[in-house]
């Protein structure tokens, strides 16, 4: 990520517009990062300073490129690469032991007179041989532990200019993030992803149904499929006043998060920024605005388990309809998505959750989010390997071997039922 001294940011109208390279305006960005990307692929061996100046220099003559617009080139072009490490300390002894042997011959001079008697080129010729060591060699290492003088050793890098340039906007928007106060983010789809991630960025957050879209495009195709709808929720991420007199620190949690949300579909996103005056701008953006994020889209199955379950089962079967995690069961701050939801003709709900890879650890931790949403109907598909020898099976378990089968899911779901309308 960028840090805020390379943010951009346009504040206007009470918006906030985080600098973006289009293709309409910006097309002849696509060479310089070609050149960018040039510079750093043949940069092995060059030190990081070096690098630098070389990318300054390609926008030399370009009147449209703020000086922070480069930096920012110059920091997202060194996050994607490997520089020579000192974690052993070797710089720091080194320069202790030149300069130690050196100050015999202080001052060192260019040219030598009868007062300042010894000449740089040959004292540095002196020392390189007290030390075995090629003076060219001594000095590349002898700041080897400071950032700019580090040596790039490979660069992985982007895969063309133009995934470059895409990451250049999606790190300006994170970076307007950091002064983020509040945000709130309306969904419907890729819901269970959305929440993974807010929590592995802890945010604080609430989550509230707000209503239910069409996912249908078309009258015949809503004719056909009338049921299959989603809930709408909206996610509101914000904190205590103690949380948010830490604004960037809390903002940089809302930046770390954005990529996983550019990377879903069916979302909008509205923050509410400290301006540098200290009055409020809003940042609106949505799945529509077409950021591409570095991470891969969310796969529409966790496993292929449930894949091949879904695949099975099909949309509806005996008066049940399959949902892909319908809905988000909350109780206070934790929340819950179940792998697939079941809604009846009748209107009866029934959620299953399936257990495929598991650990002792995640069993427990699976256990007791049941017995926190416990006034749900909720299904647990357990493998039978994670059994203890003569478990007992609870009325909502369902036990499978490798595969989930149809019928017993079935006759779970029937009996769940009946229990409801008892």
């Amino acid at each position: 990520m960028l840090t805020s001294e390379q943010s951009i940011v346009e504040y206007k109208d009470g918006r906030a517009v985080p600098d973006r390279l289009t293709q309409g305006t910006h097309r002849h960005y696509r060479e310089y990062a070609e050149r960018m990307l040039v510079v750093y692929r043949n940069g092995a061996g060059r030190q990081r300073r070096s690098l630098h100046k070389e990318i300054e220099a390609i926008f030399a003559d370009e009147p449209d490129c703020p000086v922070r617009r480069i930096q920012a080139f110059c920091k997202l072009l060194d996050d994607a690469s490997v520089y020579a490490a000192d974690s052993a300390g070797v710089a720091s002894k080194l320069r202790q032991e030149v300069f130690s042997k050196a100050t015999r011959f202080h001052p060192l001079v260019q040219e030598p007179d009868r007062l300042f008697e010894h000449p740089e080129g040959r004292v540095k010729a002196q020392l390189a041989a007290e030390l075995g060591t090629p003076w060219d060699e001594i000095e590349r290492s002898l700041y080897a532990d400071v950032l700019s003088f580090q040596q790039l050793e490979s660069f992985p890098g982007y895969p063309d200019a133009g995934a470059f340039l895409s990451r250049y906007n999606v790190t300006q928007l994170q970076a307007a993030l950091y002064r983020a106060e509040t945000m709130i983010v309306t969904a419907t789809d890729d819901l269970k992803t959305i929440v993974r991630y807010a929590k592995l960025a802890r945010l604080l957050h609430k989550i509230e149904q707000v209503g239910c879209v069409s996912r249908t495009a078309s009258p015949s195709e809503a004719r056909k499929t009338a049921r299959d709808s989603r809930p709408t929720y909206r996610l509101t991420f914000s904190g205590p006043v103690s949380v948010l007199r830490e604004t960037r620190r809390y903002g940089v949690n809302f930046a770390r998060f954005l990529p996983a949300l550019l990377a879903c579909k069916g979302w909008n996103l509205t923050a509410t920024l400290q301006t540098p005056w200290k009055t409020t701008a809003k940042l609106v953006i949505s799945d529509a605005d077409r950021f591409t994020s570095h991470l891969p889209a969310p796969e529409e199955f966790d496993s292929g388990l449930e894949e091949s379950f879904a695949s099975k089962f099909g949309p509806s079967r005996d008066g049940w309809q399959l949902i892909r995690e319908g809905d988000i069961l909350h109780e206070h701050q934790t929340t819950f998505v179940p792998d697939f939801t079941f809604r009846h003709e009748d209107s009866t709900e029934v959620f299953l959750e399936i257990v495929g890879f598991w650990t002792p650890e995640y069993l427990e931790q699976k256990r007791q989010t049941l017995r926190r949403f416990r006034r749900h109907r909720i299904l647990l598909a357990v493998p039978q390997s994670s059994l203890r020898e003569r478990a007992e099976i609870a009325d909502n378990v369902v036990v499978y071997k490798t595969a989930l089968k149809i019928e017993p899911i079935l006759a779970a779901l029937e009996a769940t039922r009946s229990r409801h309308l008892a």
